[in-house]
């Protein structure tokens, strides 16, 4: 098989797009400022009674699952040596990368003392799920970091040219880079199987944390195989997240859109996705919680339109071959798979979760919705900048192999 080397984009970076990016990154950042000049409750509608919200729901327990992307072509690519699928796993560590990166953003805004939050490292309780989650997010992190250098090597080894004062740097750069980019070509898969063990443990123990709320969550989502949950939802939305994001760069650049690397994608998405809603549905009727589906409730109808278009109809539509080598239909089916795991997440950190000493509802201020998105719009603008001045993409199609064409 031949496929075509990834390199920059070097297309036009200030575009009307990107200014819009840069406005919400504005709101954001002053968001910010807002919180840690006038506390928590000055700019959220959070409290005692009710500690977490969108900050929590959509910034940490969201961003986590729609990064498994990283983790998961990874392991396909590398572990599996299904190497036709190498062009599209720079694009996935690099949205895994930054995903993980605004999560520990979105812990510093949300937790009440943020400069403490590195006293994991050194007082340990190993009794605590949630320090098993922290940990290995921390770790993980670092490893996509590490996994990056090679792809940083590359474009600027022997290339650095630090201007006036820095030029004294140019030559420590460029042997760090040499070094780091020799030993990495002989350890990576190290890294790489580390990531992928990192990432099924928080993955699965985020929905452990929920496991000690048996009276405050709906028994819709309260399940005793709640990680489980976690982790098979995690696998069902990596590779469509890859589709979204795939489609989505590739209509915005104009380059080619990998279609013989995403359909074959997408027949694998409906096993995972397949076991995952078997899960869901083998478990509401053996628990008898379906009882609760027709109570007219806000809960209720959430889940519903959960399961109904962000998993039944999307694995629907996957089993049929004419949506699967359609583009549009792909990228559909992908949107929705995503759709749904993100609003699994919202509804069992958010919508499920009913506190026992207060009837207050929940909705998050106008402050912590600007926080979020200038969170997203910030992550959107470093992918930009990323693929335009580094070799992360490959502007043309690849040769498609006997195995990604089968």
């Amino acid at each position: 098989m031949s496929i075509h080397k990834a390199s920059p984009l070097n297309r036009k970076f200030w575009t009307p797009g990107v200014f819009v990016m840069v406005v919400f990154m504005i709101a954001g950042f002053a968001s910010i400022i807002a919180r840690f000049t006038g506390g928590i409750g000055y700019v959220s509608n959070l409290s005692t009674a009710r500690p977490w919200g969108l900050w929590v729901g959509v910034d940490v327990a969201t961003g986590v699952a729609l990064a498994a992307g990283g983790f998961t072509t990874a392991a396909l690519a590398h572990i599996f040596a299904r190497h036709s699928y190498e062009p599209v796993t720079r694009p996935a560590l690099l949205t895994a990368m930054l995903g993980y990166t605004f999560v520990v953003l979105g812990l510093l805004v949300d937790i009440g003392r943020s400069w403490a939050i590195w006293k994991p490292m050194l007082n340990w309780n190993t009794n605590s799920v949630l320090f098993e989650v922290a940990m290995c997010v921390m770790v993980y992190l670092n490893v996509l970091y590490i996994e990056f250098i090679p792809i940083v090597a590359e474009q600027f080894k022997d290339r650095v040219n630090l201007p006036g004062v820095l030029a004294g740097l140019n030559y420590p750069i460029d042997l760090f880079l040499k070094i780091a980019d020799a030993i990495l070509s002989k350890t990576m898969w190290i890294f790489i199987i580390l990531g992928v063990v990192l990432s099924c443990m928080h993955q699965s123990s985020l929905g452990s944390l929920m496991l000690i709320a048996p009276t405050k969550i709906h028994p819709l989502w309260y399940t005793p195989i709640l990680p489980l949950m976690f982790l098979t939802s995690a696998f069902a939305v990596g590779y469509p997240m890859v589709v979204f994001e795939t489609t989505l760069v590739t209509s915005s650049f104009k380059i080619d859109s990998e279609m013989s690397i995403l359909t074959p994608l997408t027949r694998i998405t409906i096993f995972l996705l397949g076991i995952y809603m078997f899960l869901k549905l083998g478990d509401m009727f053996v628990r008898g919680t379906y009882v609760y589906l027709l109570d007219g409730t806000y809960q209720t109808n959430s889940f519903i339109v959960e399961m109904l278009f962000g998993v039944i109809v999307p694995w629907l539509m996957l089993i049929s071959t004419k949506v699967r080598q359609s583009r549009f239909g792909v990228f559909t089916a992908a949107t929705l798979i995503v759709f749904g795991v993100a609003l699994n997440r919202i509804n069992v950190f958010i919508v499920g979760y009913t506190s026992p000493v207060s009837e207050n509802g929940y909705f998050p201020s106008v402050v912590e919705i600007f926080v979020t998105l200038g969170l997203i719009a910030t992550l959107m603008f470093i992918y930009r900048f990323v693929v335009t001045f580094l070799p992360v993409l490959q502007a043309q199609k690849p040769i498609a192999s006997e195995e990604v064409s089968s």
